[in-house]
């Protein structure tokens, strides 16, 4: 069920309510990838605790410690911060964003 948030959020291109390490965060999930047989989100934080970031970078979070996820209404544009092509992503992204 949270995977299809996932999905969902990454191809609609819509920001994802959570909550990580007690603290509310909105995010812009770019991408969906494995690592050591674990599911992991690239997003930028888009606000923690209501309020926005200092500076817009990528973050990773591990998909089993993001709780009470919902996909918000709030759409997001890709960053140009992130590369799919990058090689921490090769042969094991299961879904990502489409860049324009």
């Amino acid at each position: 069920m949270e995977n299809r948030k996932l999905f969902e959020a990454i191809a609609l291109r819509k920001c994802l309510d959570a909550t990580y390490n007690r603290s509310a965060i909105k995010l812009a999930p770019h991408i969906l990838y494995t690592r050591h047989g674990e599911l992991f989100v690239d997003a930028v934080t888009v606000e923690r605790d209501g309020k926005p970031p200092r500076e817009v970078k990528l973050g990773t979070f591990k998909i089993a410690g993001l709780k009470e996820l919902a996909v918000d209404e709030r759409g997001f544009e890709p960053e140009r911060i992130f590369d799919p092509r990058d090689e921490k992503y090769d042969g094991v992204t299961v879904f990502a964003v489409e860049m324009e």
